[in-house]
């Protein structure tokens, strides 16, 4: 029997401060129709749509950059990665 497991998103900077939290769970229902990095971004969008207003977001699998088209599983380490900005 395969357990079903949530996906957790870890946030950082004004990801975190749209959302208002600093990991989400995605229950293992809804993360069931998360293929690829851009269905996830996709997904948070539309529940959080103040992530639409962001210039570029980044996410991270197993502490690596992914592109769009990357595969992802709830079992992965997952994490936002907002536009930084330098002074």
């Amino acid at each position: 029997m395969k357990l079903s497991v949530d996906m957790t998103v870890l946030l950082f900077g004004v990801t975190r401060d749209i959302v208002g939290t600093g990991s989400l769970k995605i229950p293992a229902t809804a993360a069931k129709g998360l293929k690829t990095v851009e269905d996830l971004k996709t997904h948070l969008k539309k529940v959080y749509p103040g992530l639409k207003d962001l210039s570029s977001l980044a996410v991270a699998v197993n502490q690596s950059y992914a592109g769009d088209h990357d595969p992802i599983q709830n079992t992965d380490e997952i994490a936002l990665i907002p536009p930084v900005s330098g002074g």
